[in-house]
């Protein structure tokens, strides 16, 4: 039986055991860190966000099903909320303007949410940030969004000018307010917020309801359901209650574009918090089992002692394994605490998207406790496999010396023969011919740092492609001009007259409910013409492509959801005007990048609606030269809804979403860098701790300082140089990998990579490489000869 004192004896030798390699050792423990780092910032920001999401939408009392529509007397109210499963409705007039703001040229979109004259809307709550509640007296007062007034620089006491049902208004702004409706502030239709040109404004409901001929009427209403509802059963009664009415498709929570943003966000982050520290956990297993299989064998000797004086296997194989445990700890901990930093400062900017009255930062237990569970994991499935080996010779053979190698010529001396080596160079060839298995593990461990820092540089290359997909290949046109309702195909004529405009493209969107079976999707049919070339469908590879005379044209990830193929019909229900159903087959599945997209020719939309050809917007290129101009006469045209601009969108891209997904992809880089260095450093550690005996013979027997730098180092180089196209293949199947469990409904991504990545990747690896040699070059410099020399027997 182990004694108390025995085991004191095994903690101190292993304290001893960590400081001989503390250099090794904090290598692995960055490794370890690094990868709890990303878990608990990925993890704290996702829990964070979903405490806060829920927290607002209770407070808010946020509806579970919304609906929009041309005209509905307000007495339908009440048989709405006879539903059964419904427990409150609102109903609201909203309206989309055009907007005047002073120090921008070109339009802006308001939308104009009617509140009550009295008190707060029972559902969807508006909470005031700052200034006061709008005066029922004074028809002109608004709340604005946050979002829109910071953009502008915007206060109360502030104003805009906005053309209502064709008439130039001043509307004063009171009060700055969020709403959970627009927790992420986008305009339908479109991807990417842009909190300059799109914002939200909350009216008196009298004075909205007769600006836009609404008084005792509204075109929007909000339910909220109550325990045990049918959420289906609900939408479908409601779309049959509107349909006299125009309405548009009721549409669940889960479809709402601010919380449908919202929850794809989460689920990024919380599938980024399990993947990419699992990438870091498993090179950080591979490189402690690589270290501690050969510090084992540099401690055969002292295992079969310990054997010999009565130290079970099983004691021996637990001090052992703790040896990895204390490493890990260490990363953990560390781990945590950058981790709780990190998380902090992601939150203020998720705070820049999602906008709540208040999300602070919170580092659950449950997630710290999670992060070191998995460390000390990852550590002990690392060790377990190298100490049963170990521990597992018998103390007779362990005490024995391994037999000598056998001396020969090898085959790479051989072959470079010709080219006459020097003595050095030979003994790097025969070592890494002699030993090829700890050579390969070796070079897969050096690989690894390789692949994961190639995929996070690669990611940079991934949101280049997609902006040049998106803005070049698919958005040709300079802006889009938006009618508030379809007009006659001519109006492309009086857009063409308009000053600036060089060319035009029609095209025409309706909201339509597709229907494969029980599978629905509410969305936007757009139709293109025939030959389209300023708006056009591109797909993954950057393909155009052409839309066939029939059919249906879907996001590949659209058909997904819906479970059809090319071949099979939908159901295609209209949701404006005389609301047609009609059975159309789906021609063909696009592999595109963004959102869920249905697509057909102009002229079969406009059959399968009925109405000839009639068209919703124009997409446009612009004279430089004459933009502001062309700005000037839109802002005043009453049939104008708005303005979709291409290079502001690509601006605000550049400004907001791809900044943050650059600083995440920056973070990974740093800590893939940290990885690539602690692999190749311990790599170069163990090296070191292996021949450091035969390095020292060789000293004493006259080789210099340089010649056994080489021997040593140019191995290290060697394994380095054979590591990095092995580490580029193994990054494009881990970014492969990454791209596949981040698709969703907003982005499908290719993983590309040009060849300036593959070669920082290098470069990076290779100076991680020359300064871990140099660091191993000061020990070889203060070599003991006499200490390293002495027998062990």
């Amino acid at each position: 039986m182990v004694t108390l004192a025995r085991l004191r004896l095994l903690d101190r030798k292993l304290l001893r055991d960590l400081w001989a390699m503390k250099g090794q050792a904090l290598a692995i423990a960055a490794v370890i860190a690094a990868g709890v780092t990303m878990y608990v910032t990925y993890l704290s920001n996702f829990d964070s966000l979903q405490r806060t999401r829920a927290a607002y939408y209770a407070e808010a009392r946020f509806a579970d099903v919304f609906a929009s529509l041309t005209r509905a007397p307000a007495w339908l109210a009440g048989r709405i909320a006879a539903i059964p499963g419904v427990a409150a409705v609102d109903t609201r007039v909203v309206a989309d303007v055009t907007l005047t703001v002073a120090g921008m040229t070109e339009p802006a979109v308001g939308r104009l949410i009617s509140i009550p004259d009295r008190g707060a809307p029972g559902l969807n709550s508006v909470h005031l940030r700052r200034g006061r509640w709008i005066d029922p007296a004074r028809p002109d007062e608004v709340l604005a969004s946050e979002r829109f007034c910071e953009a502008h620089g915007l206060a109360p006491g502030d104003a805009v000018s906005a053309v209502i049902n064709g008439r130039y208004r001043r509307l004063t702004i009171v009060g700055v307010a969020l709403s959970p409706e627009y927790v992420y502030a986008i305009r339908p239709g479109e991807i990417f917020p842009d909190a300059r040109r799109f914002g939200v404004f909350w009216m008196n409901r009298a004075a909205l309801g007769a600006a836009f001929n609404m008084e005792g009427a509204f075109n929007d209403v909000a339910a909220a359901l109550g325990p045990g509802a049918s959420e289906p059963a609900v939408v479908a009664e409601l779309d049959r209650l509107l349909a006299p009415y125009g309405g548009r498709g009721a549409i669940p929570r889960s479809l709402q574009p601010s919380a449908w943003t919202l929850e794809n966000e989460l689920a990024q982050l919380q599938l980024f918090g399990f993947l990419v520290p699992a990438i870091f956990f498993g090179v950080a297993a591979f490189v402690l089992h690589v270290a501690l299989t050969r510090a084992l064998a540099l401690q055969r000797a002292q295992i079969a002692a310990m054997k010999a004086l009565g130290y079970a296997t099983r004691t021996l194989a637990w001090h052992y394994i703790k040896w990895a445990l204390v490493i890990a700890a260490a990363g953990a901990v560390a781990g945590v605490a950058a981790g709780a930093w990190l998380g902090a400062w992601f939150i203020t900017i998720y705070n820049e998207f999602f906008r709540f009255p208040v999300l602070s930062y919170r580092l659950s237990g449950g997630v710290a406790a999670q992060a070191v569970a998995g460390s000390l994991t990852v550590a002990a499935l690392g060790a377990v496999a190298a100490v049963r080996r170990a521990v597992r010779v018998p103390p007779a053979e362990a005490m024995r010396p391994e037999a000598p190698a056998r001396y020969r010529r090898s085959l790479l001396e051989r072959l470079s023969a010709r080219l006459r080596p020097s003595l050095a160079t030979r003994m790097v060839l025969r070592n890494l011919e002699r030993q090829p298995g700890r050579a390969l593990i070796s070079t897969v461990g050096i690989a690894f740092a390789v692949a994961v820092l190639f995929v996070g540089l690669a990611f940079i290359d991934v949101m280049d492609a997609l902006i040049n997909e998106q803005f070049t290949r698919v958005m040709r046109q300079d802006a889009t001009v938006a009618f508030v309702e379809p007009r006659a195909a001519r109006a492309i004529y009086d857009v063409r007259h308009l000053p600036g405009v060089l060319d035009a493209e029609p095209l025409r969107t309706v909201p339509v409910r597709l229907r494969a079976g029980a599978r629905a999707r509410t969305l936007a049919l757009t139709g293109l013409p025939d030959g389209a070339h300023l708006n056009r469908v591109v797909d993954r590879r950057g393909r155009a492509v052409p839309l066939p005379p029939q059919g249906l044209v879907l996001s590949e990830m659209l058909g997904v959801r819906l479970g059809v193929a090319p071949g099979d019909e939908l159901q295609v229900e209209i949701l404006e005007g005389r609301r047609p159903t009609r059975r159309v087959p789906v021609a063909m599945l696009v592999d595109d990048t963004l959102g869920l997209q249905a697509h057909m020719r102009l002229d079969e939309l406009g059959r399968l609606l009925g109405e000839g050809d009639a068209i919703s917007a124009v997409a446009l290129t612009l004279d430089p030269a004459r933009r502001d101009r062309f700005y000037d006469e839109v802002k005043v045209m009453p049939v104008v809804a708005g303005v979709e601009l291409r290079e502001a969108t690509l601006q605000n891209f550049r400004e907001t979403l791809a900044e943050h997904m650059n600083l995440s992809i920056f973070i990974n880089v740093i800590f893939a860098a940290i990885i690539a260095f602690g692999v190749v450093y311990n790599s170069a550690r163990v090296s070191l701790s292996e021949r450091s005996r035969e390095l020292a013979s060789l000293r004493v027997l006259g080789f210099t300082r340089a010649e056994i730098s080489l021997i040593l180092l140019g191995e290290l180089a060697v394994l380095t140089l054979a590591a990095l196209p092995l580490g580029a293949l193994i990054g494009e199947l881990f970014g492969e990998l990454i791209i596949a469990a981040f698709s969703n409904e907003i982005y499908r991504l290719s993983f590309v990579a040009e060849p300036a990545t593959i070669a920082w990747s290098w470069l990076i690896v290779s100076a991680a490489a020359a300064v871990s040699g140099l660091l191993v070059r000061r020990r070889l410099d203060h070599l003991d000869l006499v200490a390293v020399l002495k027998t062990q027997e």
